[in-house]
């Protein structure tokens, strides 16, 4: 019996908690009015502005020149494509997340002796890892 009052106690005072530290978040700073001592009076000088400058001849407005520019020839697009699908993978920076057609193709192209296990990899290997990468993305078949 006592501890189901104990129970049904810590609830109780858990509930008020609650309900007291809603309550805070509940009222935003800004809804607490500031008294006129607390509000520092800002007097500013206001400059009139200054009458424009009369010319005897129109102005003209010359229009602005567009530039069109081409994605395609402006950008260098990043990352290796897949010649089988189409598909176009922009991170492959760790060997261990990168996807298993680019794995093959470092194979098929002669660049890796073998598709590595991450347990085989150390940092000779993954530094051979890198450089064939790098000689895989100067393949035009690759290139997206």
């Amino acid at each position: 019996m006592t501890e189901g009052l104990f129970i049904l106690t810590i609830i109780f005072v858990a509930y008020v908690v609650y309900v007291a530290v809603n309550e805070r978040k509940a009222t935003p700073k800004s809804a607490v009015p500031k008294t006129e001592s607390e509000t520092p009076k800002v007097v500013a000088d206001q400059a009139k502005p200054e009458a424009p400058v009369k010319n005897d001849k129109p102005t003209t407005i010359k229009p602005a020149t567009i530039k069109k520019t081409t994605p395609s020839q402006n950008t260098v697009k990043k990352g290796l494509r897949d010649p089988k699908t189409g598909e176009v993978a922009t991170v492959y920076s760790n060997y261990r997340f990168t996807k298993r057609w680019i794995k093959d193709a470092l194979v098929a192209e002669g660049l890796l002796d073998k598709v590595y296990k991450n347990t085989e990899l150390d940092a000779a290997i993954e530094a051979t890892i890198k450089d064939a990468i790098v000689k895989l993305e100067a393949i035009d078949k690759y290139k997206p």
